[in-house]
């Protein structure tokens, strides 16, 4: 009765129960089995897209924000120079005559490195040395020409002062008295004239002097001396090759005041000093590091690269330096002391604000911070976390807003 009661109160769920049982045994094997197949990756290719393709969510592996003492420092990247480097070479053009020195080859101050072939100018120092000696003969002339005027000049006035006094006694006729006033005159004007002549002939030696100072210091200046102790970097010419006024015939650098010229990204460049130690890094002994310290940040930043230029001097300098040699360069900034921090892999850019991702609820959520000191691994949290807080460190890929996230280990333990 159940049984029938049943068939009766559910006709349709049992025909279609028997439609898909005659279905079924109608299907030959194969078929089955295709079916079944076809089934089974379908399965298996919705299971892979929910957890390892497009609509899986993102693995995420986290850390934790902990409080640790921090040693910041600023990395850049430069080449050894030198402080001050000479270019020694002529002040006018010339022939190089000989050249003493080579490349290497310490040097002093005063030491005589090259010679420029002087040309003419030794007949003409000898001309101008001739011109000084004429313009001193005539020079003697015209003060002798001085002071015979002047005793002409005193003589013609005691005589008009004479004949003036016989006038006035009616010895002499006038005429006699006007002659002699006449003389006094003319003798006057003929002192002036002398003493003239002699202000321009020692006019005329100091004029031949300055010819003679000028030749002489043109045919000093052929003579290339070293301004300082240093040590020949570049030989330019050799002897007989032409040089113009200017061009330098040898380079020259103080080895003992060298430093590296080091680029720092300007993002990083805040807070470096001049006076804080640093070490330097050359690349032909990549395991030493050199000390130095910072003795000049330059005002001029490079703006297609946005970064700073920072002289770093070697403290003390080296014995054997190469010049435009490769070297890092790592400034020791002020450190910080028990401060919260975060790894640096960390620390993300969000629309001009720095931050951190964090994983909540399996979805990503971005939160902004104020960051403080950094080193090469760790970064100062100045607000925008607490100690304990977990954050992300490294993610499969770029993280959006409200991404779906898992927790996953990324890198090696």
């Amino acid at each position: 009765m159940r049984e029938l009661s049943h068939d009766v109160s559910d006709p349709g769920a049992g025909s279609q129960s028997r439609a898909l049982t005659g279905i079924v045994m109608k299907l030959n094997p194969r078929s089955l089995f295709l079916v079944v197949g076809v089934t089974v990756f379908f399965a298996a290719f919705v299971w892979l897209l929910t957890t390892r393709g497009p609509l899986a969510p993102v693995g995420v592996e986290i850390a934790m924000t902990t409080r640790t003492d921090l040693r910041p420092s600023v990395y850049g990247i430069g080449t050894v120079d030198a402080q001050h480097a000479y270019a020694i070479g002529p002040i006018q053009a010339g022939r190089v005559l000989r050249v003493l020195v080579d490349m290497g080859d310490p040097v002093k101050a005063g030491q005589l490195l090259a010679e420029i072939d002087p040309v003419d100018l030794h007949p003409r120092a000898e001309a101008a040395a001739s011109s000084v000696a004429r313009a001193r003969q005539n020079a003697q002339a015209a003060q002798a020409q001085v002071t015979e005027a002047d005793s002409r000049a005193r003589l013609a006035q005691a005589n008009s002062a004479r004949y003036q006094a016989l006038y006035q006694q009616n010895f002499v006729a006038m005429e006699m008295a006007e002659s002699r006033r006449h003389e006094a005159a003319a003798a006057r004007a003929a002192l002036t004239a002398a003493r003239a002549s002699a202000t321009g002939a020692q006019r005329d030696i100091g004029r031949a002097e300055a010819e003679l100072h000028a030749i002489n210091r043109v045919r000093n200046s052929l003579k290339l001396a070293s301004p300082i102790n240093g040590v020949v970097v570049a030989r330019e010419a050799e002897p007989g090759a032409t040089v113009v006024a200017g061009q330098a015939v040898l380079r020259l650098v103080d080895p003992a005041r060298l430093w590296v010229r080091a680029r720092v990204d300007q993002a990083r460049a805040h807070g470096v000093q001049v006076g804080q130690a640093a070490d330097i890094v050359l690349r032909s002994a990549p395991g030493s590091a050199l000390p130095g310290k910072v003795v000049r940040i330059e005002l001029q930043s490079d703006a297609v690269t946005e970064e700073r230029i920072i002289n770093v001097a070697f403290d003390p300098v080296p014995n054997q330096l190469y010049l435009g040699e490769l070297a890092e360069v790592s400034i020791h900034l002020p450190g910080v002391r028990n401060v919260l921090t975060v790894p640096r892999a960390a620390v993300s850019r969000q629309n001009n604000q720095d931050g951190v991702w964090q994983a909540v609820d399996g979805r990503a959520r971005f939160r902004p911070v104020q960051l403080g000191a950094r080193t090469a691994e760790r970064v100062q949290i100045v607000s925008g976390l607490a100690e304990g807080d977990s954050l992300v460190v490294y993610s499969a890929k770029q993280l959006d807003e409200d991404m779906r996230v898992r927790k996953q280990q990324l890198t090696q333990p």
